[in-house]
């Protein structure tokens, strides 16, 4: 809530500061330099640069993320385990296209009998641009700013809060706000979960069980702090660490432990869908991505996307309509993907595909011929050409069918597909993506839209938002998912849409698909207590008296006196026991 009503205050004021603190400047943040020779506490100055780069996000500054900082640092191949000089740091810096850099030191003086351990650091902040050290015009010349600092370690987050104050009011000295904002902002995680968290990020990657324990522990820690409350930063991590090793329930688990609200769910709820993906849940996958292609812009969402919604229309055997509708979603999303990434082979592969299903064979074999001139060996991409081109009756497709046979003899690959393609299965045709690295997320902002587009015209949504309610109340639930279907094909930022279609999983029973539909809902508007409580009672029911715990708490949140979060309060009380 501080968060929300500090940036809104930060708003209004920015109408009333002097012209100069509107520049929009860009600042990348450093790890600071450890000066106290003693190794064990270097996850300090990673402290820094992750807790520096989220307070200073306001809104006339950008902030390069401490993730974006690391690839960034890769990709011109200067070690995450050395510090930059400041030559490499502006080089690093000019490469991120910032204007400011931060960077620092601090000395850690370990606890003496009474006396606490503490840290005492120094902030520069240097223009990118010029080359040089902010300074300020005082009656006796002109200085260097520095920003000096020290207090006990177990109060570092408060150091934090102060030097990120520091930093924005050496910037524009018309900051509307008082240091004890930010240090508020900077303690919203305890100290020793932050600690656990940082000193997770820390670990190598080889030494699994270390980061392991590092992330669970932040977990605990937080947990036990915040009367049970996920702690979602550390959870992130926990679910990347499971996906990597294959382990994908438990990578479920933590990702699906990350609140709607949360900035950290666009990309937990896109791994979460691919995962369902790769275990051919193609429902479940449509649900949890559908929210994320319009707000991420990624080609690999929309691409990822649309191959769900190709592979779920040719597994719809009982239902053309519905069929139909898939085809047309998936053919939408991968012309998408194609257009916003025309030279990756794999989305128009799809769209091509998706266009020979569709009948569209001329438009179809535009692609492959676009595929095939990025692979000249791909016997799939033959294959399918050769039909799109046999029924325009070009001549040539049967030369092209020769290609594929030259190209499909592993494991009689090309006998398999034209048997499957005699007899109308298209199954066996499988549609090429590929789990992107997270850096895909990191130049992306994961916010949502505040102004929703309305490719359907409002009324028309409401029409068939009130004829759902209508079937779903009078019961006629086969009815209502198809005009539900409609919608969210058209509208997939409808909150009472994916709210509807929990309700009615939930009453067929299956909580998978209640729970997934929900948690969809209060992605896209988190003010819906009913969500909240039914998502509470599917918790309750499975037996996660934590997660039904949070759930119940965020319904008293938006409504104290709601009868039915009072009464799952008195219920989860008796959980477990």
């Amino acid at each position: 809530m501080f968060n929300k009503i500090f940036y809104i205050v930060f708003l209004i004021s920015a109408a009333f500061v002097p012209v100069h603190a509107q520049n929009n400047d860009t600042v990348m943040v450093l790890p600071f330099e450890n000066t106290s020779n003693k190794p064990e506490f270097n996850w300090v100055g990673e402290s820094f640069a992750d807790a520096l780069s989220g307070l200073l996000k306001v809104p006339s500054l950008n902030v390069i993320s401490n993730q974006e900082r690391k690839i960034i640092q890769q990709r011109l191949k200067v070690p995450l385990t050395v510090l930059p000089s400041l030559a490499t740091s502006l080089k690093l810096a000019r490469e991120a296209k910032t204007s400011l850099l931060v960077a620092g030191r601090y000395n850690i003086i370990p606890a003496q009998g009474d006396v606490a351990a503490t840290v005492s650091v120094t902030a520069k902040i240097i223009r990118v641009n010029e080359g040089r050290f902010l300074s300020e015009d005082f009656p006796d010349g002109k200085r260097r700013i520095d920003i000096v600092i020290s207090d006990a370690l177990q109060n570092l987050q408060t150091v934090e809060g102060q030097v990120a104050y520091q930093i924005l009011y050496q910037r524009d000295k018309a900051l509307p706000f008082s240091q004890n904002q930010f240090v508020e902002n900077a303690n919203k995680v305890p100290a020793r979960a932050f600690e656990a968290y940082i000193k997770g990020l820390l670990s190598s990657e080889a030494d699994a069980q270390t980061r392991e324990n590092y992330f669970k522990n932040a977990m605990r820690l937080y947990s036990e702090a915040k009367s049970g409350e996920t702690y979602a930063d550390a959870a992130l991590e926990l679910g990347h660490f499971y996906l990597n090793q294959k382990k994908y329930v438990e990578a479920i688990d933590y990702f699906s432990r990350i609140p709607a609200e949360s900035s950290q769910y666009a990309e937990a709820a896109f791994y979460t869908g691919l995962i369902q993906w790769q275990q051919n849940n193609y429902e479940q996958a449509l649900a949890v991505l559908r929210p994320l292609a319009e707000d991420l812009k990624l080609t690999s969402v929309y691409n990822t996307l649309g191959a769900i919604a190709i592979k779920a229309s040719l597994t719809e055997k009982k239902n053309k309509g519905k069929s139909e509708a898939l085809l047309k979603e998936g053919l939408e999303l991968l012309k998408k993907a194609s257009e916003s990434a025309p030279d990756e082979p794999n989305s128009r592969f799809n769209y091509g595909y998706a266009l020979f299903l569709n009948d569209n064979f001329a438009e179809a074999a535009q692609q492959f011929r676009s595929v095939l001139g990025n692979n000249s060996r791909d016997g799939e991409s033959y294959f399918i050409l050769s039909k799109a081109l046999a029924k325009t009756g070009d001549a040539t497709a049967a030369d092209l069918d020769n290609q594929a046979r030259r190209f499909l003899t592993e494991n009689n690959r090309y006998a398999k597909l034209e048997s499957d393609w005699s007899s109308l299965r298209f199954e066996s045709i499988n549609l090429r993506v590929i789990q992107p690295p997270r850096k895909d997320f990191v130049s992306v902002i994961l916010i949502r839209k505040q102004a929703a587009p309305a490719p359907t015209p409002l009324n028309e949504t409401e029409t068939l938002l009130a004829q759902a309610r209508a079937l779903y109340k009078n019961g006629s639930d086969e009815e209502a998912m198809k005009v539900l279907g409609r919608i969210v094909v058209s509208e997939p930022m409808s909150a009472e849409a994916y709210y509807l279609l929990g309700m009615i999983h939930l009453r067929s029973g299956d909580l998978e698909q209640a729970k997934n539909s929900l948690r969809t809902a209060l992605f896209w508007d988190s003010k819906l207590i009913n969500a909240h409580i039914s998502l509470a009672k599917i918790y309750l029911q499975k037996g996660d008296c934590l997660q039904a715990k949070n759930y119940t708490a965020s319904a008293m949140a938006i409504e104290a006196e709601n009868q039915d979060a009072m009464g799952l309060q008195r219920q989860i009380e008796r959980c477990g026991k």
